[in-house]
């Protein structure tokens, strides 16, 4: 008999489920954000164009699909690529998953991650016209891949659970077209003239060109509307007028409230390895124009936030105006040259985020690294309570208690760079870009049944548009685990693990002076609190419930 969707919230778990299908059954080790916008598009044109078909059909349609997803499918990702979960799972499992054939790869993920019986997962193969299942649902069930943990499931937030919403593609090509036809009675203006050279009257987008001098800070705080503008072309009017047009042409360009003029900051115009670039911002948004023919990308950068480099293109990195020396964090010299940077290599790291650049100038030093967006984050640390060392203030006063009475964020020491080296890989991909990042170890030790030594950090992240957030991660072995949310002024977290021995545990850890404790142990049995590490068994040993353990810090 069909299945059919009973409810709205039916409706919204098959849909998170059939995402997840299509997520782990992708073939390659592409990125996670682009796995996941993927298959999301690959889920969306199943259930939009079929709404009405049984979930098995649906099913099998998006399974696939994924199997051997089309190259078109990586055309016009935008709206996919803006419309991710907070958190997605770890790239270990899908790397792994990558060596299997299709066919086999599609069992282990209904076998594993769907929990399928095996005569279902037989059923699911022949429909996807496979001739001999059986030897293949054997493969998978022989295949030694890492399980896929709850912590590392889809964070779906609100408005996450059905299809995207896209704009028709006709209204979209009426405003483009629209938007040419005014681009000719486009004009921009720069302070007391225009600079357009009076091509026609201006619409109500013209973007006015501002300047910061260059005594704008005068000791006053750093933030991006002091520094002034850079860069051998910043008084060539030509140049600045085309990224002015091509900032006002494009689909992100800044509106007044009413009609008139909207200013438009000059940071930089130079030459970037040959290339006439411009970097433009408007209040939190930031455009950044490589030359004719190309359209400008905009990126956000808080207005407040004045200490971190501007990407500008090509490795190169715009420094705050206050900042006299860069180097790596591994201590080479970065040549800079009127605040633009060399080419710096990316951070050495497998996912190619981590500390960037070790920054030096008036306003002390500090470490900035990349966490996934176009503008780096500064990075800090928060040394553990029981650390000899943070109980001693830094000369400068930093790494002094905040109001919390946690250790206050200090910049990184070598100890912190190589800890950063591990944690940026380990964080799940932020949902909003960062403005800062404080990481703190909160608990290192040996995890029982021969699991070896590990360590639990808590990293409380800044957002652009305000408001903070911790996440928490063990680290052992140089692998990872994301293990949800935390707060660095009382860290606690916890998550299932599985021993060498392949018997699955609970395992919670709090912080200096606190102790993990358990709201409710019905999923557990055998738990053992010793010093600030909860041990507890599973009812079964060979897999662990999967039901949500809700954990609070106590004080010792």
């Amino acid at each position: 008999m069909p299945e059919k969707v009973a409810t709205r919230n039916e409706a919204e778990t098959h849909y998170r489920e059939l995402v997840r299908l299509a997520y782990f059954v992708q073939p390659g080790r592409a990125r996670r954000v682009y796995r996941m916008a993927v298959a999301r598009r690959i889920v969306d044109e199943v259930v939009t164009r079929r709404p009405r078909g049984d979930l098995a059909r649906q099913r099998t349609r998006v399974l696939r699909r994924a199997m051997r997803p089309s190259r078109r499918l990586r055309i016009g990702l935008g709206p996919w690529l803006r419309a991710l979960p907070a958190r997605l799972p770890d790239a270990a499992l899908t790397a792994a998953l990558a060596d299997l054939e299709p066919p086999v790869r599609v069992a282990w993920v209904l076998r594993r991650v769907e929990g399928m019986r095996r005569y279902a997962v037989r059923d699911q193969l022949l429909r996807l016209r496979v001739r001999d299942p059986w030897p293949v649902i054997d493969a998978a069930d022989a295949a030694e891949l890492p399980d896929l943990e709850p912590p590392d499931a889809f964070a779906f937030g609100p408005g996450m659970d059905h299809p995207v919403r896209r704009r028709p593609l006709i209204p979209v090509a009426a405003a483009v077209a629209l938007t040419a036809a005014l681009g000719g009675a486009l004009v921009v203006t720069e302070n007391e003239g225009s600079l357009a050279g009076g091509e026609g009257p201006a619409d109500d987008r013209r973007l006015h060109l501002l300047t910061a001098g260059p005594g704008a800070r005068r000791g006053g705080p750093a933030r991006l509307d002091v520094w002034p503008a850079r860069g051998d072309l910043a008084g060539d009017r030509r140049v600045t007028t085309r990224a002015l047009r091509a900032w006002a042409r494009s689909p992100a360009a800044p509106r007044p409230p009413g009609r008139g003029d909207v200013g438009a900051q000059l940071l930089f115009a130079g030459h970037v390895d040959g290339v006439p670039t411009a970097l433009l911002r408007n209040g939190d948004r930031v455009a950044r124009y490589s030359g004719q023919g190309r359209p400008v990308e905009i990126f956000t950068a808080a207005a407040g936030d004045g200490s971190t480099p501007l990407p500008l293109g090509g490795g190169r990195y715009l420094l705050a105006p206050w900042d006299t020396r860069a180097a790596t964090p591994g201590g080479r010299k970065v040549r800079v040259d009127a605040g633009v940077t060399e080419r710096v290599p990316a951070p050495k790291t497998p996912c190619g985020r981590g500390p960037l650049l070790r920054l030096e100038g008036a306003d002390g030093t500090r470490t900035v690294g990349d966490l996934g967006f176009p503008r780096p984050a500064v990075l800090t640390q928060r040394p553990a309570a029981s650390d000899p060392d943070a109980r001693r203030p830094a000369p400068d006063g930093r790494g002094a208690k905040d109001a919390s009475g946690a250790r206050a964020a200090a910049p990184l020491t070598a100890d912190g760079v190589r800890l950063w080296d591990r944690v940026a890989c380990a964080l799940p991909r932020p949902e909003r870009p960062v403005t800062e990042a404080s990481a703190r170890q909160f608990w290192t030790g040996a995890l029982p049944h021969g699991g070896g030594t590990a360590e639990w950090v808590c990293t409380n992240l800044s957002f652009t548009a305000g408001g903070p957030a911790g996440e928490a991660t063990l680290l052992r072995r140089g692998a990872h685990h994301a293990t949800g949310s935390c707060d660095a002024a009382r860290p606690v977290s916890g998550t299932w693990w599985q021993a060498p021995s392949g018997r699955w545990y609970y395992l919670a850890a709090a912080g200096p002076g606190l102790v993990p404790h358990i709201q409710s142990e019905g999923a557990l049995r055998a738990t053992e609190v010793r010093g600030r590490l909860l041990v507890a068994s599973s009812p079964r040993s060979a897999h662990h419930s999967g039901v949500p353990i809700t954990l609070t810090a106590r004080a010792r």
